[in-house]
């Protein structure tokens, strides 16, 4: 039984950008930087069938290559913070993909998203975090920018059944309209 979910992975010098930013704070437990990533859908623990369905679904979707920029370090979780994350600039083309890959996932018959579709990185779990050390991070990074990173392709991730986290494995991908197609032997 899968444990799957739907996403965009980042671009390597976006990551190294990311993991730069880790330093010790009490409590706070860093996402490696081959796990980093945007979700879009969560599917969940599910059978063979619901998952080739999903997948089916998704490579239904058609819309445009776009681009993304990050914008600021943030938290979830308010007084009881659980998650440290890297926000992404307002972007009417991931809003649009989010809907499209729930769309793909009710299609599927997997139940509704009962939370809205709030895009971040995650960059570290957070559990009796240091508050103080925590304050002084998001202040120093509030104002994280990096290059904008053109989104070609949406993937279908799988990560060990009943425990979530890393590592994630990418089953399959799905190119966007107008990605640049990949020679893979250029001697042909």
């Amino acid at each position: 039984m899968p444990r799957l979910f739907s996403g965009l992975e980042l671009p390597a010098d976006i990551k190294d950008q990311l993991t730069d930013l880790e330093v010790p704070i009490p409590g706070a437990f860093w996402i490696e930087e081959d796990n980093l990533h945007i979700t879009l859908r969560f599917a969940g623990d599910i059978d063979n069938r619901l998952a080739h369905e999903f997948a089916e679904e998704l490579s239904r979707i058609d819309l445009d290559v776009f681009e993304l920029a990050l914008e600021g370090v943030h938290i979830l979780g308010g007084n009881d913070p659980k998650v440290l994350y890297a926000g992404l600039r307002t972007s009417p083309q991931l809003e649009a993909l989010a809907r499209a890959h729930e769309r793909a996932a009710r299609s599927a018959g997997l139940a509704p998203e009962s939370r809205p579709f709030k895009p971040h990185i995650t960059l570290a779990r957070l559990r009796n975090v240091s508050i103080p050390d925590l304050t002084r991070f998001l202040q120093a990074h509030a104002l994280l920018r990096a290059r904008p990173f053109v989104i070609e392709e949406f993937v279908l991730f799988s990560s060990k059944p009943k425990t979530g986290g890393g590592p994630y494995a990418v089953e399959e991908s799905f190119p966007l309209r107008g990605a640049n197609p990949v020679f893979a032997d250029l001697d042909e």
